[in-house]
């Protein structure tokens, strides 16, 4: 099997930029204990991203997978997330196997922008307006989590809504530098269309990653 030119024979390897056992900060699962996997290489380039030192597909180090799933059964997660940068610019097929033979259950952490792969149980899809999701991610997502920068990204967030089944959670989120402004805005409108929920970034907060 072979991961973004990285011919792996036997053994199968993901390019690792950190990973880290802490708590979930924003979405579906806030506050829950979750061991975070933090894959390189991203082709969004969000321009509020705060982990521009995933983008390079090069950056932090080749693991093998069977160390990496060693890691997460050493610290007794139960749950992981997988994330980047876009992780569906891997194939996450022998991480998400090996991570299941330990008993975890895999969430990950998308753009939508690639086709999924591996063998997930929970889709978070946070959608970019400058680089459409693809609508199969769409619609196979469990959550939907658009940021919220200005009040033309409430239209954006209806639109990406019309594309999942219907049975999606759908969250908006105050893009950090602007909460100040936006959380007040947001509530309102999640008051007027209560079918969405608010996230928010509680993680840092709290000071943790």
């Amino acid at each position: 099997m072979s991961m973004n030119g990285i011919s792996t024979g036997a053994v199968d390897y993901i390019r690792l930029v950190e990973d880290f056992y802490t708590i979930q900060g924003e979405g579906a699962f806030t506050g829950m204990a979750a061991y975070f996997i933090r894959l390189a290489g991203c082709d969004v380039r969000c321009p509020w991203c705060d982990a521009r030192f995933t983008w390079d597909l090069n950056a932090g180090d080749t693991v093998s997978v069977a160390e990496v799933a060693d890691r997460v059964r050493a610290c007794g997660a139960r749950t992981v997330v997988i994330t980047g940068g876009e992780p569906f610019m891997h194939d996450l097929g022998a991480l998400t196997g090996a991570l299941h033979d330990v008993g975890v259950r895999i969430h990950v952490e998308t753009s939508g922008t690639h086709p999924l792969t591996g063998n997930v149980d929970w889709v978070c899809l946070s959608p970019k307006r400058h680089k459409k999701p693809l609508a199969d991610m769409l619609r196979r997502a469990d959550e939907l989590k658009v940021v919220i920068q200005t009040a033309g990204d409430f239209s954006w967030a209806e639109e990406c809504a019309a594309g999942t089944d219907g049975k999606c959670m759908l969250f908006l989120q105050p893009e950090w530098g602007v909460s100040a402004d936006m959380t007040a805005v947001i509530v309102e409108y999640v008051k007027r269309n209560p079918q969405w929920r608010i996230s928010l970034q509680t993680h840092k907060f709290m000071n943790i990653p």
